[in-house]
């Protein structure tokens, strides 16, 4: 049997996060409907204090990887970062964060809350004598974004960029692992935002790559509470 606090962090992450990494992908044509303020303030329904351990990987989309060769670039990683080049897939090493997660109906907004830090590594995509490097990623669950530093041939051009959406209707159901302490969601498409996309294209003198120009599919594995 699961002990409570990894039953409840399990909840976080399944309820918590397939919702919020949909979000992107949802009508927020009505807004104002859902916004009544509470009598009182909600208490989360879960939460993760404190994420440490394992990782965020994506298996790139064959799409991704031919547009990159096109433009003549090798993609790569950067410190912790690891690079299966047989299976197309990069994983980077989580560092920290939070995740906190309140009934949709609280009045809450957004109701999924934290970050999912990556310190330490990234992607490189050098080509052409310019190496540009992402690093530093920082998933947002309510906003279903992932933000990150960008560097061109070691010179900072943008922090805390919004570089990648994360659309979640491709979400598979939370696998947790008690054994291994593991809780894991996989599934998620990943795509350029128009920023990551636009400064990559003034990068590389070109205009092949476009707001949601396919990345991957992401899989994050987080360590549950003991």
């Amino acid at each position: 049997m699961l002990s409570l606090k990894r039953r409840t962090a399990a909840v976080a992450l399944s309820a918590g996060l397939a919702l919020s990494l949909a979000a992107c992908s949802s009508d927020d044509t009505d807004t104002d409907t859902a916004s009544s303020e509470p009598s009182a303030s909600p208490s989360p329904v879960a939460e993760i204090g404190s994420l440490s351990g394992e990782q965020t990987a994506v298996t790139l989309d064959p799409a991704f990887v031919e547009g990159i060769t096109a433009l003549k670039l090798t993609p790569g990683v950067v410190g912790d970062a690891t690079f299966d080049a047989q299976a197309g897939r990069v994983a980077f090493p989580i560092t920290g964060g939070d995740v906190t997660y309140f009934d949709p109906s609280s009045g809450v907004d957004p109701y999924v809350q934290g970050e999912i830090l990556h310190d330490g590594s990234g992607l490189s995509l050098p080509g052409g004598g310019i190496t540009v490097e992402l690093t530093d990623f920082v998933v947002d669950p309510g906003k279903s974004i992932l933000t990150g530093t960008v560097t061109a041939n070691g010179e900072v051009a943008a922090e805390d960029a919004p570089l990648f959406f994360l659309d979640g209707r491709t979400l598979n159901p939370l696998e947790v692992n008690e054994a291994e302490g593991t809780a894991v969601l996989e599934g998620t498409t990943v795509s350029l935002t128009k920023e990551a996309a636009d400064l990559l294209n003034t990068t590389y003198g070109t205009d092949a790559l476009t707001e949601f120009f396919p990345v991957g599919v992401a899989e994050i594995t987080v360590a549950l509470p003991a």
